[in-house]
């Protein structure tokens, strides 16, 4: 059955729409991620656009993570203030990330601009990923008591003015170092229809000290408010957030990731992590190709010469 997509301007399969989106949401339930690094590229691959994908699969980021914070809330693993003061540095990050984009778009470079982002972060995501999954299961073989990690010490984010104390993750840092980390991921957002959530967390993690525990509920916090503004403000501005498209996807996304969560239990961790590196992987190179080799059907709009 095919369907006219209003604002991507194209005619596409619904059922395969419906199965993206189960893809997704499949694989979101599997390995816990939100799906948006995936569900743009593959958009890409089914003929959707590269500027409404990026703008139109913010939808399904907000929709995923307003549901996942739920039991984070319950659990109070939430840190509101650290989560206002990501948001505040997303939204402004956002805000130039939506302006480079409609400046790129009137220039005729965002199709460019947006696959090597992807090229560029899907491959040195999903290599660390391998890397570290790899690390993980030659740990698990071995016997014996883990030693105990030592904590590095983050000078530059402890020396910086105007330190705010957020009692929930039991930090007393500046609150520079959140805003610039969320303004990061703002753009990054606008610009690759991410919710960012593969930055920001390790970011917390490692830059900020947040504890494991209250850093997966505060990025879903910051996300919700960071990928909603940022449908908006492309919904405003560049004009190509596709409804249809957003329904469809969110659709299939839902029924995913109730079955994608019942084989997540089954597989080991490091089992997913490592088949995750692999399909990022196999995502960046499949765009990486798509640049550089020469593609099927090839135009010119050189004129014809009238003889």
């Amino acid at each position: 059955m095919q369907l006219y997509l209003p604002i991507a301007e194209v005619s596409v399969n619904g059922p395969l729409l419906l199965s993206v989106g189960l893809v997704v949401g499949l694989l979101s339930g599997i390995f816990g991620v939100g799906g948006g690094f995936l569900i743009t590229p593959l958009l890409f691959f089914i003929g959707i656009p590269p500027a409404v994908a990026v703008a139109t699969s913010a939808n399904q980021i907000v929709a995923s993570s307003f549901s996942g914070i739920f039991a984070h809330l319950r659990r109070r693993t939430v840190d509101f203030r650290m989560g206002s003061a990501l948001m505040a540095g997303g939204l402004a990050g956002s805000t130039v990330g939506v302006y480079i984009f409609s400046l790129l778009r009137q220039l005729g470079q965002v199709d460019l601009l947006v696959n090597l982002f992807y090229v560029v972060f899907l491959g040195l995501i999903g290599t660390l990923m391998f890397v570290e999954s790899l690390k993980a299961i030659r740990r698990a073989k071995v016997q014996g008591p883990k030693p105990r990690a030592r904590r590095t010490r983050r000078d530059w984010v402890h020396s910086m003015p105007l330190r705010v104390r957020f009692r929930t993750s039991g930090l007393y840092i500046s609150v520079f170092p959140p805003l610039i980390v969320g303004f990061f991921v703002g753009v990054l957002s606008a610009i690759m229809g991410v919710g960012g959530g593969f930055v920001v967390v390790p970011a917390m993690i490692y830059i900020l000290g947040m504890p494991t525990k209250v850093v997966i509920g505060t990025s879903l916090f910051q996300i919700i408010f960071v990928s909603a503004y940022t449908t908006m403000m492309h919904a405003y501005t560049t004009h190509t957030v596709d409804t249809v498209l957003a329904a469809l996807l969110i659709v299939g996304g839902v029924v995913g990731a109730q079955f994608g969560s019942m084989i997540g239990q089954v597989l080991k961790a490091e089992q997913l992590r490592i088949l995750l590196a692999l399909l990022v992987l196999a995502v960046g190179l499949k765009l990486g190709l798509d640049l550089v080799l020469e593609p099927s059907n090839v135009f010119s709009v050189a004129g014809v010469r009238e003889g």
